[in-house]
């Protein structure tokens, strides 16, 4: 499974996603759309939304820190 965290460093959401993640263990690339435009441009193109964070699970993108679809898309549970 690939993952990806488009984010920014002053982003609260991103950093509250990053730590669930970590918390879970779950491993994943962090672009920040700061610094990396062709990521921005592509996150940007794939959501028509302009705000992070997005996740990308193979090629299905979540907008935002949405707890649900997120367990569900990685099989995890909240007790993990």
């Amino acid at each position: 499974m690939k993952i990806r965290l488009f984010s920014t460093p002053v982003c609260p959401y991103c950093v509250t996603l990053k730590r669930f993640l970590d918390e879970k263990e779950v491993e994943y690339e962090e672009i920040n759309v700061l610094e990396d435009i062709e990521a921005q441009d592509e996150m940007i193109n794939k959501t028509d939304q302009v705000t992070v964070p997005v996740l990308d699970i193979d090629g299905e993108y979540i907008v935002g820190f949405d707890r649900k679809k997120i367990v569900e898309k990685l099989g995890i549970t909240e007790e993990d």
